[in-house]
């Protein structure tokens, strides 16, 4: 203990074929730099959607294979393959087109969807049918089907084939707008949680530059009050008041400074109060070790002793004791300014602009977590005390 003062599977893209990886390209002089490094995510992701459409392929074609086995038929290893892998390849390469064409009805009227995604899903899906049959046919040939030539083939085929297909991008037009609407929820509840910050960084920076007028205000009243009657004195107050006002403004944009700077603050202010009062204050600090490094609101002790020094010690007759301590509790950081002065009206106190500041900041940095509190002390005097959740500040 120290008692002195401290010093997406689905989303559209080009096949993985044709997609440049990073890569190093020289240049002149013999130096080389990487290049396309923004394409590391895009890779990875048609890395994953080629793995699903893959897998789900592989699926189809076991399954398609297992049934032939268990109703007595050749498995068919290498037809199912190409069939399958045809099939859901072809349908990879046509998500982009499938999901641009969502797109151009998002947010518009059913009509305007249906007029649009009726007849794109035919078109689409007959294309995507005519291409996978041509490609079956001419990788597996007819097999053991009662045809022999190619026309013949699509005939058969045509009913089943184009029903699935166009079932198929219904299916990859529903999942796609499903993903855009969530990666839209998503993006505004982050824009609605920058707004929130921002919104709490502006009433935190009004909050305290509400307290430091006030703070200047008081001060120059006092030096005032000394011009004429202790010019000495006066000078040695606005000198302190200076260095005060200095390191205040090093931090004018912190929210949270560390225990330490914080007394350093305290310290100032403590300096021009001591000229003000003389020998009629005393102060003592006890402060903790291992809370030094703690993260405080700025300016979160000078309100507490201020209103000490106003309402406790000003017109208490002869010298007034003050004393300022810092504890860890668990999870919490204890911060009291304790005064021998006249202590709590029968009343109590109506808050000035110091607490009820102090307060408000509380509020919006910790919400329910941290609190202050009045309270008279025993033989005389009134504590305020202040705890909050403890952390140690980022440097």
């Amino acid at each position: 203990m120290a008692n002195t003062w401290p010093p997406a599977l689905f989303r559209g893209a080009p096949s993985p074929h044709t997609v440049p990886m990073a890569r190093r390209v020289p240049l002149a002089g013999a130096r080389e730099h990487r290049v396309n490094d923004h394409d590391t995510p895009r890779t990875k992701t048609l890395a994953l959607a080629f793995g699903f459409w893959t897998l789900l392929a592989l699926s189809y074609a076991l399954s398609g294979a297992l049934s032939s086995i268990s109703e007595g038929d050749p498995p068919g290893w290498l037809r199912a393959l190409s069939w399958n892998l045809g099939n859901f390849w072809l349908w990879m390469a046509l998500v982009p087109l499938v999901g641009w064409l969502g797109r151009q009805t998002a947010g518009r009227s059913w009509r305007r969807f249906f007029a649009v995604q009726v007849p794109a899903s035919l078109g689409v899906a007959l294309l995507q049918m005519l291409v996978h049959l041509v490609l079956f046919w001419s990788l597996s040939g007819p097999g053991r089907m009662p045809v022999h030539t190619l026309g013949q083939y699509l005939r058969m085929e045509f009913a089943y084939s184009y029903h699935l297909a166009v079932l198929t991008y219904w299916i990859i037009l529903a999942v796609l707008r499903g993903m855009e609407s969530r990666r839209h929820l998503r993006d505004e509840r982050l824009r609605s949680t920058q707004l929130e910050t921002q919104l709490a960084q502006a009433q935190l920076q009004a909050l305290r530059m509400q307290l430091q007028p006030h703070f200047l205000f008081n001060t120059l009243n006092a030096i005032s009050a000394l011009t004429l009657a202790d010019p000495l004195q006066a000078r040695l107050m606005i000198a302190r008041l200076s260095d005060f006002l200095r390191l205040t403004l090093e931090e004018r944009h912190a929210p949270q400074v560390p225990l330490s700077r914080e007394l350093e603050f305290l310290a100032c202010y403590l300096g021009i109060q001591q000229v003000r009062f003389q020998d009629r204050l005393s102060t003592h600090l006890d402060v903790d070790d291992d809370t030094l490094a703690a993260a405080v609101p700025n300016l979160i002790l000078q309100p507490l002793v201020e209103n000490a020094l106003r309402h406790g010690l000003q017109d208490k007759p002869g010298a007034g004791t003050l004393r300022i301590s810092t504890r860890r509790d668990g999870n919490h950081l204890q911060l009291r300014v304790d005064d021998d002065g006249l202590g709590l009206p029968p009343a109590g106190t109506a808050e000035g602009i110091g607490l009820g500041n102090t307060r408000s900041r509380l509020r919006m940095l910790f919400g329910d977590a941290a609190q202050l509190k009045l309270m008279p002390l025993t033989g005389g005097g009134t504590r305020a005390e202040v705890r909050l959740p403890f952390a140690e500040h980022a440097a």
